[in-house]
């Protein structure tokens, strides 16, 4: 497997600190740094200050949100940070929610299945160095009526860009397998991998390919517990986290990771934990998350522990696994990133 992280430029670290915890990781021999986009900072941005800064990494998109860009402006994105970097760059993109892409941007998120297929259809036009011509049921380019004509991009992709698409829902799942170089996923649980794989891999033979053509880059946090009275306290700490994530995400009628989490076997607990979040009983709704729910879906625990989880993974099927590493200060962080690491690569690589 492969090792990523996941940095959000404007998060809770200062913005010195996260692009030295990038940096650093670099040097660990970190494969991949995503960068997050929500309602904080953008993610192109940062990305072109940390190919500045680091040699070898590489740097993607984890995701850019497809509805507040035009097709071809994520295009021109892409290249521009693909050449910047020296063919570093991974495209991954995503639907994000209604909260967001309307709530905040006042566009609708309407049909993001569509938007999604037509955009990667567009981006990959546009890569290829053409003139783009398309039309769809959401992009018409260039719009008629007037004067204007199909036109290509001046700047040409100097490198291969791999897309990813971010997916929880059965149908972008299917999209994901059909058309993506990757997928980005969450609240994954190894033993249900079914819930997301037999998605995917509709995709995939739709398209007329295998899993081996498909990255599966999976994320959770890791942490390391001295003992059992340790984990503990690391799994009560999370609890609130996970009830947010059921109850708060997304909007009153979509969200994505409840949903993600009732098909894998918590379908009353997560409708429950939801109800009670929207209700205003946010202590209520954490709760009701069970310990074996925040283990299933990270890489906390012993040593021994988050070795087994990571073994698991990998059988379930997953070739790169990002990294959240915990810890109160950069130097934790980079600590427990590091023991991470090392035990990514003591992993049996055999199916």
């Amino acid at each position: 497997m492969r090792t990523a992280t996941t940095v959000e430029a404007s998060g809770g670290a200062s913005w010195r600190e996260q692009a030295d915890f990038v940096v650093e990781a670099d040097k660990l021999g970190l494969d991949v740094c995503w960068v997050a986009e929500a309602w904080g900072s953008d993610a192109p941005s940062a990305l072109g200050y940390y190919a500045a800064r680091t040699e070898r990494i590489l740097l993607g998109s984890g995701i850019m949100q497809i509805g507040t860009r035009t097709p071809v402006a994520v295009a021109q994105t892409a290249i521009t940070l693909s050449n910047l970097s020296g063919g570093r760059f991974l495209l991954g993109l995503g639907a994000s929610g209604p909260q967001v892409i309307e709530g905040l941007h006042g566009v609708p998120f309407a049909r993001p299945l569509a938007r999604m297929r037509e955009t990667v259809q567009i981006v990959r036009q546009a890569l290829a160095g053409g003139k783009i011509s398309f039309s769809g049921a959401e992009f018409t380019i260039p719009l008629p009526g007037g004067d204007a004509v199909p036109m290509r991009l001046s700047a040409r992709a100097e490198h291969p860009i791999p897309v990813y698409l971010a997916a929880l829902s059965p149908g972008m799942l299917r999209l994901t397998g059909e058309l993506a170089d990757g997928w980005l996923g969450t609240s994954f649980i190894p033993e249900a991998a079914g819930a997301y794989l037999a998605y995917l891999d509709e995709g995939l033979a739709r398209a007329g390919r295998s899993r081996a053509d498909l990255d599966v880059c999976q994320g959770a946090e890791v942490a390391f517990a001295p003992g059992e009275d340790e984990l503990r306290v690391m799994i009560a700490g999370r609890k609130k986290e996970l009830a947010f994530s059921l109850g708060g995400m997304g909007s009153a009628d979509t969200n994505y990771y409840n949903q993600a989490y009732s098909r894998q076997g918590w379908a009353e607990v997560a409708a429950e934990v939801r109800a009670r979040w929207q209700g205003g009983d946010r202590d209520g709704a954490a709760s009701l998350v069970t310990d074996d729910m925040v283990l299933a879906t990270t890489l906390i625990g012993t040593e021994p522990m988050v070795r087994d989880r990571l073994r698991a993974w990998h059988r379930a099927g997953v070739t790169t696994v990002r990294l959240y590493p915990s810890g109160a200060t950069l130097e934790a962080r980079l600590t427990t990133l590091a023991r991470a690491i090392a035990l990514v690569r003591e992993t049996p690589q055999s199916p």
